[in-house]
């Protein structure tokens, strides 16, 4: 069950999270069971957990440490079995920062510590990767070949948009493919643009 905390305040996290009882505020006409109610026996996956506010952190630490949590409205505490799995695209150790993250949080989390590095440093996941974003994009139509050139003109970019780029630029290139090959000119026009920052200092 996935949830992007990074845009849910503090009242909505909670209501998303742990759900509410029939009657907890206005509006609330029915019972909400929660995400975590729904993750049972399964996974909750926090998605961009570093920019979570404080306020929810201190909800979500009674989550991850006693595995228990309130329903709004309730004063009956759940138990919950679910597995926590969390993912930030901040750095770890900025993350461990006090004012901005909750240090007895970020340790119960980080007790199983996965990084995964960007496209950039695992170049040879690019034949994969191809690969699994044309078979998504041609469900219904006819796969075109792979040019030679599309794997070593990839192999030579840095990718700072990381794999949502490289699935970008395949769609794109895909959708203006009219003959048997991969538009790759389309994609050529894209890793060969100057970096944003060298552009903005040219107009300058």
């Amino acid at each position: 069950v996935p949830v992007n905390v990074a845009g849910l305040d503090d009242n909505i996290f909670a209501d998303t999270l742990f759900g509410h009882r029939k009657g907890a505020f206005t509006g609330a006409d029915r019972a909400r069971p929660g995400l975590v109610e729904n993750a049972k026996a399964g996974t909750l996956f926090l998605d961009e957990i570093g920019d979570l506010p404080q306020a929810s952190q201190v909800k979500l630490l009674r989550l991850v440490q006693e595995r228990e949590y309130l329903p709004i409205g309730s004063d009956v505490t759940r138990k919950t079995d679910a597995r926590i799995i969390a993912a930030t695209n901040v750095d770890p150790d900025g993350l461990g920062e006090p004012e901005r993250f909750r240090s007895d949080l970020y340790y119960r989390l980080r007790a199983h510590h996965v990084h995964l590095p960007p496209l950039r440093e695992r170049r040879e996941d690019l034949p994969l990767l191809v690969d699994h974003f044309l078979r998504q994009g041609c469900q219904g139509r006819r796969r075109p070949n792979v040019p030679a050139g599309l794997l070593p003109l990839l192999a030579g970019y840095d990718f700072p948009g990381n794999i949502r780029e490289l699935q970008f630029l395949i769609l794109d290139a895909l959708s203006c493919t009219t003959g048997i090959a991969l538009d790759l000119e389309r994609i050529r026009a894209h890793v060969d643009k100057p970096p944003r920052m060298e552009r903005a200092t040219a107009l300058i």
